[in-house]
């Protein structure tokens, strides 16, 4: 049975228009490996493509053009084999004198996917690609469609370039995750019955990328599932991590060392602690490498509450590289029935509440909604402070600062049944208000916010402490 395409609402309008617009259109595409770039593609033109060629990892120019050569041999229908032209501007050339008949009857879409692969150093693709759109593409009744995993490259080396592509792209997709109710849709198509709980522990484990999940078998818990995709030495999801970074950077060590620091501390690091911390050097460098992971979506900025830009701290939000990092690395080679045994141990309750807090991040147009305030103007950030002899430490993962003189002070707890506040819990939340109130001098309205997985069991704890009561429901809104 062919897969449907999930969401993507916004992302397949887009492709719509170009494919509908009375001008030539080049569509850029970004988004991280495994997100489901080629799918969404593929899909909406389905009718309408063309040609389409993927580029070949690793590979030199000659076998590009190899490629290229097959791919269009392939198009053409042609019963003999075409020859490899010996360079990209004689490719496009070819391509052009291919498609000149086509493109006089419908709009047709061309799909070059992975172009940083054929973009390599010194090869001439961008040149032949500019040639190919400034000389004859636009002109036409064409839609060229561009595609990578290297979101860095993408943006630097295509929809900022300085040369002949400069200004050229006339509409951009930036390809997601899904988030939890692109999820929960996904699933149900494998497992029609799978709960809510089961998908959030499912995405605390691999995030929302589309070709991790599609491994789940229906008739599994998460914990089953998890166990075969991250622990069995044939599970997709066990060396992974090995082949994520060297497939979309070049010189992944230092991402690498990144991704690392960064999953030391759960409330995330300055760029002169990730310095500190990956033993990396102070340079530009090191600058562009954060960058990199930013716009490819490992890990996300967040400015903490009242502090200027210098103090923006980045924190890893990639659920499958902080879920290795933490479990599958060391434990790979132990085989099955590892997940069911960790999942019982005290390192997995902290873990759930720091990936609980993640997703809560992640999620806020959603919780906005949920507190019924998306109409409202309102900033998402968090809140540290170190402890001195006026008021102790204090750490709050999300608050939402709001333009009616309110804050939503947002407490997130991750529990695997209905959640029965204690006394010692509800004091350190007056005292965690109590802080908050006196390092910031906030003259706004205070309002105390539990997102629980579960529903808050009222007690005389709870009951004039908690304003509003929110469960993992409320990360399932549809924005």
């Amino acid at each position: 049975m062919k897969q449907k395409l999930i969401g993507r609402t916004e992302e397949q309008e887009v492709l719509k228009k170009a494919l509908q617009s009375e001008t030539a259109e080049l569509v850029s595409i970004v988004g991280r490996r495994r997100v489901g770039k080629t799918f969404l593609v593929q899909t909406a033109y389905e009718d309408h493509i063309a040609f389409e060629m993927t580029g070949i990892q690793h590979a030199p120019r000659i076998e590009q053009l190899q490629n290229f050569a097959i791919q269009l041999a392939k198009y053409s229908k042609s019963p003999l084999p075409v020859m490899p032209p010996q360079n990209w501007l004689s490719a496009f050339y070819l391509l052009s004198e291919f498609l000149e008949p086509k493109q006089k009857n419908q709009k047709v879409a061309i799909f070059l996917d992975e172009l940083p692969w054929m973009a390599t150093q010194k090869s001439g693709f961008l040149r032949g690609l500019s040639w190919f759109w400034n000389s004859w593409a636009i002109h036409k009744n064409i839609v060229v469609v561009i595609c990578g995993s290297a979101a860095s490259w993408m943006i630097q080396k295509v929809v900022r370039d300085k040369g002949g592509l400069h200004n050229r792209i006339t509409r951009r997709i930036s390809l997601e995750a899904f988030n939890l109710l692109e999820t929960e849709l996904f699933l149900k198509t494998i497992s029609p019955n799978i709960d809510r709980y089961q998908i959030l522990q499912l995405y605390m484990a691999m995030g929302g990328i589309p070709h991790y999940l599609k491994e789940v078998e229906g008739g599994k818990s998460a914990v089953q599932n998890i166990d075969a995709l991250c622990f069995s030495k044939t599970g997709l999801l066990n060396d992974e991590f090995s082949l994520l970074y060297p497939a979309l950077f070049d010189n992944s060590e230092e991402h690498i060392k990144i991704i690392r620091a960064l999953a030391t501390k759960r409330q995330g690091l300055t760029r002169n602690e990730i310095v500190k911390t990956g033993k990396l050097s102070d340079g530009g460098n090191t600058s562009k490498v954060i960058e990199e992971l930013v716009q490819s979506g490992f890990i996300q900025p967040f400015y903490a509450f009242g502090k200027k830009k210098r103090d923006l701290q980045y924190r890893l939000t990639d659920e499958y590289t902080l879920f290795y990092l933490k479990f599958i690395e060391k434990n790979r080679s132990e085989g099955s029935g590892t997940w069911k045994k960790l999942s019982q141990t005290q390192t997995w309750k902290s873990w759930s509440g720091y990936a609980f807090e993640s997703i809560g991040l992640k999620h806020v147009k959603q919780i906005k909604k949920a507190l019924d305030i998306g109409g409202i103007y309102a900033e998402a950030s968090t809140f540290m402070t170190k402890g001195n002899d006026d008021f102790p430490g204090c750490q709050i993962d999300l608050l939402i600062d709001r333009n009616d003189h309110v804050i939503n002070l947002i407490e997130l707890k991750f529990y695997n049944q209905a959640y029965i506040m204690t006394e010692a819990y509800a004091q350190a939340l007056r005292v965690k208000i109590a802080t908050f109130k006196a390092a910031t001098k906030t003259k706004k309205q205070i309002f105390l916010t539990l997102l629980s997985s579960f529903p808050l069991v009222p007690n005389q704890h709870s009951i004039g402490l908690i304003d509003r009561k929110l469960t993992m429901d409320a990360l399932f809104e549809a924005i």
